[in-house]
């Protein structure tokens, strides 16, 4: 990695472009820090200190800034939110399908249909967060009276909140796009990096000054505590990074043509299928699901008893041993959406028929149906293999909490995410050393 960004830095253009990355990310990390317009922030302190299990994976995603109820408190969720909808949409509606395979012009139409549907998620998302915090007393006015539901003010107030974090997150997207055309790529992706990253130092020194520097135990068991701590910070991340290059290779046979007086094709290839095929999709829809009722619940008052299940705090705990029916559910729940999520990005009949149009074939596999079926097989054996390793990672961090009772934020959905942005724009940036290398020979030559 160091070896790559000194060679990149040596290059003006790439090196422009790395700075204007940067310069993005700590605009990026100054607007979280900006609260909206008559926030009280003791109070919404003390109001997301109810919710901090349950936001935890927000929280992490958003950099902090929900916790501040910032012009960057919804960040790029709904950006997210708007691709995976479109994703769905794209394999239900033909309309759709057809702009994606209609090459440059089509992918631009369903970018520019994903920022609409970005902005009108990031609308209802801040009307109902604005309406609910307010209700909960966390604004006051420009006078320094406290939020009056009763008053004139109401409006203004809610309306201002709403605008703010709206533009918030449309000014992210924007700043991400702009990171992938002019920066380094993966805009939206690094954006999502650097809110995580900012969080882990606090994290990290939690789990050190409560088991390490804190503790009460002998510098012996201090010292045992830290090599802990870091060997699984380390397991986690190589299992990770492991993870995400693992791909199983098809041999893929290419046919002889004569054309002319020549034979072309015959030619050996592969198809490679990434063990991790849906990424950290799986374990986002699987929290979000669980999550969900929790939030509403505690919004509305307080959280009964079933919620326990639903909740990781609970889960894992020696004394609670019942809420851990939760956890297997949530387990369960990580293996669906990892086949329905790599069910709808990859298909097994269209690869087969694509190969098949190219004159392509898998050796000893005929062509058709003994074609897809073999695919539909070895698609569901790595599926499997992808999901086991992604629960493996996921409840590391819940397993450590319920067992010690420490906060494992970091871990988990983070580290693949972390480690997989950083892997993506490393080869981004390769690539374009490797163009900017080529087209200097060509230009001697």
């Amino acid at each position: 990695m160091l070896e790559t960004l000194k060679k990149a830095f040596k290059v003006k253009e790439i090196r422009s472009r790395l700075w204007y990355t940067l310069f993005m990310l700590v605009v990026v990390r100054l607007g979280c820090q900006i609260p909206i317009p008559f926030v009280n922030g003791k109070q919404v302190e003390q109001i997301m200190s109810g919710f901090q299990e349950n936001f935890s994976f927000f929280s992490a995603i958003t950099g902090g800034s929900l916790e501040k109820m910032s012009i960057f408190a919804l960040n790029i969720t709904p950006y997210i939110t708007a691709s995976i909808i479109m994703q769905l949409l794209t394999i239900a509606i033909p309309k759709l399908d057809e702009l994606q395979k209609d090459g440059e012009e089509g992918r631009k139409k369903i970018a520019e249909i994903t920022r609409y549907l970005t902005v009108g998620l990031a609308l209802i998302e801040s009307t109902a967060m604005v309406i609910g915090f307010a209700n909960q007393g966390v604004f006051t006015t420009d006078s320094g009276l406290a939020y009056d539901a009763t008053s004139w003010r109401r409006w203004g107030v809610i309306l201002t909140g709403i605008i703010a974090m709206t533009a918030g997150s449309a000014v992210l997207m924007w700043i991400g796009e702009q990171i992938t055309e002019k920066g380094v790529g993966n805009g939206i992706s690094i954006v999502l990096t650097i809110n995580i990253i900012a969080g882990m130092p606090s994290d990290i020194s939690g789990l050190f000054t409560s088991y390490v520097i804190g503790g009460e135990h002998s510098i012996g068991m201090r010292l045992v505590a830290a090599l802990i701590i870091l060997a699984v910070l380390v397991g986690i991340v190589v299992l990770v990074v492991i993870l995400q290059a693992a791909t199983r290779e098809i041999a893929v046979q290419m046919s002889q043509k004569v054309q002319g007086r020549r034979q072309v094709g015959g030619q050996q290839s592969s198809i490679p299928l990434k063990v991790n095929t849906a990424g950290v999709i799986p374990i986002i829809f699987a929290s979000s699901l669980m999550q969900f009722p929790v939030v509403i619940a505690k919004f509305f008052n307080k959280a009964p008893e079933w919620t326990y299940f639903l909740s990781q705090q609970y889960w894992c705990k020696p004394s609670q041993i019942k809420y851990s029916l939760g956890f297997v559910f949530y387990l369960v729940l990580i293996v669906f959406f990892a086949y329905f999520y790599t069910s709808i990005t990859f298909n097994p009949r269209e690869v087969a028929k694509n190969l098949s149009d190219r004159g392509g074939f898998i050796p000893g596999i005929r062509s058709g149906k003994p074609t897809v079926a073999y695919l539909t097989k070895i698609l569901n054996y790595i599926i499997l293999i992808g999901a086991i390793g992604l629960i493996i990672v996921a409840v590391i961090p819940i397993l450590a909490s319920g067992l010690t009772g420490a906060n494992v934020g970091f871990g988990g959905t983070s580290v693949i995410i972390i480690v997989g942005v950083i892997l993506e724009t490393l080869q981004t940036i390769k690539s374009m050393i490797t163009e900017r290398n080529y087209s200097t020979v060509k230009g001697i030559f």
